[in-house]
């Protein structure tokens, strides 16, 4: 089937980032909102001049909407967010409280645990990082013990991007942080979710042959 919006991912990764590739992010989005979506591939292990000219970094998830273009999960999210109610209010006060969550889990979250995982991988005995991402965490913490959701009690893409940032197996097993897991854990049990996380997962193993 063709339809205008098309999510553009890898055509194959290792297991390991399958299920985490951000591709995952808008396709989840597309689900909860019931937006009809293509996925089509870029080469993983031979980036040319014409995945450049999409996205300049060489990565993933770019998207296509008419003659729309954009790269960077967060930017398309908040696109795909303009779409339906589902993803953002429509009135100020909660279109304004999706988009500033939506930019703290980018900005204050996940800016901090993609490095503090990354210093984790060389085995060092302490990671410089981990008092700044269990400080980051425990101010979350204080939110989620009291909302089930971030922003304008309703799910909305700002949760999306939040999960993401913190379903990460050992982002998720970092502290004693039980309001957050929970909060992972609803999100992870939407069906909307799971559409998004098996999809992806079929997509990278299709190419496993």
């Amino acid at each position: 089937m063709t339809n205008a919006l098309t999510i553009w991912t890898y055509d194959w990764v290792p297991p390991g980032p399958r299920g985490h590739v951000r591709d995952i992010r808008l396709r989840w989005a597309c689900e909860e909102a019931g937006l009809p979506y293509d996925v089509k591939s870029v080469s993983f292990h031979n980036r040319g001049p014409e995945h450049f000219a999409r996205q300049p970094f060489g990565q993933v998830p770019f998207i296509e909407d008419g003659d729309i273009a954009l790269f960077e999960s967060g930017a398309c999210l908040l696109h795909l967010a303009r779409k339906s109610e589902k993803l953002m209010p429509r009135d100020p006060k909660g279109e304004a409280a999706t988009l500033e969550w939506t930019i703290a889990a980018l900005n204050s979250i996940e800016m901090v645990s993609v490095p503090w995982w990354f210093i984790g991988l060389s085995k060092q005995a302490t990671n410089p990082l981990e008092g700044w991402l269990f400080q980051r965490l425990q101010h979350l913490e204080t939110v989620l013990a009291r909302r089930e959701w971030l922003a304008a009690g309703q799910f909305t893409v700002a949760d999306i991007v939040m999960t993401e940032a913190l379903r990460v197996p050992k982002v998720r097993a970092a502290g004693d942080f039980p309001a957050t897991r929970s909060y992972v854990d609803r999100a992870c049990a939407r069906p909307a979710f799971k559409r998004a996380y098996d999809g992806q997962m079929a997509h990278f193993a299709a190419s496993d042959k």
